[in-house]
């Protein structure tokens, strides 16, 4: 059975467009898996610690013998490896706030980076290729070639890397310009936004349409 991790970061709830482009995505990987399973976390709801020190210890000390915050910091990595591990795909929503990402998805990034579990300790090569991994991005802005804020996204080129020791290589969709129909400063943007929308859904639509079982 296929099995597909859901992972949504955004605070902004039913307003969210990174929530509805991992919806969309979600129906459509179902659409194209019959049959398959879940699982979905709301890192806005229920969020991961961040790294402690205790965190950080349990990397280098022995798991035997980890004191009681060092087991449970591990135990969590475990988790949330486990997670990835068990999934075909992984659809992350990613918005980009004070352009980065939100610190939520930079602690599950941080308890994915484990030597012996997500990572091989004797190659250094990384366990977790074999699952696909597609990030649904939202920017409120313009942050494209020739803009004024290019460049100031730092979301997107910060996760490639974030992930990368762990192999996965994740693939992006994205949205921008996605406050102009709440800011009235961005209101001469509104098509343009609209129409990056339209094109992000519009991806979206078009994966896995070779994956459905026939």
């Amino acid at each position: 059975m296929s099995h597909l991790l859901h992972i949504d970061s955004s605070i902004q709830g039913d307003r969210s467009i990174s929530r509805a482009l991992t919806a969309r995505a979600a129906g459509r990987w179902h659409a194209a898996h019959p049959g398959s399973s879940v699982t979905y976390r709301d890192l806005a709801v229920d969020p991961i610690p961040h790294m402690s020190p205790a965190g950080a210890e349990a990397r280098f000390v022995p798991v035997d013998q980890h004191n009681e915050a060092q087991a449970a910091s591990w135990a969590l990595s475990i988790e949330l490896i486990e997670e990835v591990d068990a999934a075909d795909t992984v659809l992350l929503g990613l918005p980009l706030y004070n352009f980065g990402p939100p610190s939520t998805v930079k602690a599950w990034v941080d308890h994915l980076i484990a030597p012996g579990l997500s990572i091989d300790a004797a190659t250094g090569e990384g366990k977790l290729g074999d699952t696909e991994m597609i990030v649904l991005q939202a920017r409120g802005g313009g942050y494209g070639e020739g803009t004024p804020r290019e460049g100031w996204d730092h979301a997107q080129p910060w996760l490639p890397h974030g992930v990368a020791l762990t192999g996965l290589e994740p693939r992006f969709i994205t949205a921008e310009l996605t406050l102009a129909d709440v800011n009235p400063q961005m209101a001469d943007l509104r098509d343009l936004a609209a129409a990056s929308l339209k094109a992000a859904e519009a991806s979206v639509d078009e994966l896995w349409e070779t994956s459905a079982v026939v």
